[in-house]
């Protein structure tokens, strides 16, 4: 790491990750998260004064499509891949156990 980098304690990030990293894995990544850091670092130097808050780039409106039925899977079609069947429902195993 060069001197602009900023220090990371790459162990406490790995186990706020819940990862377990080789001592490659952790130069590796601590230098490509100081490079972030620092790319962060320069995007704060950018003026926003006048720019308005977003989520999108672009204007986003009501994007959702109308409801309309339409034809689905007969129920012949919609068991065809089902491993067991019976009385026109999937069969699985039990997840819930006896109180």
């Amino acid at each position: 790491m060069d001197e602009d980098s900023p220090k990371i304690d790459i162990d406490y990030v790995a186990k706020l990750a819940r990862i377990e990293l080789t001592d490659d894995e952790k130069t590796k990544f601590s230098s490509q998260l100081g490079d972030i850091l620092k790319y962060f670092k320069k995007l704060n130097e950018v003026d926003v004064s006048g720019v308005e808050p977003m989520a999108h780039a672009f204007p986003v409106y009501n994007v959702w499509q109308e409801d309309t039925p339409e034809p689905g899977f007969t129920t012949e079609e919609a068991l065809l891949n089902s491993p067991a069947i019976r009385n026109n429902h999937v069969v699985v195993p039990k997840v819930v156990g006896d109180a």
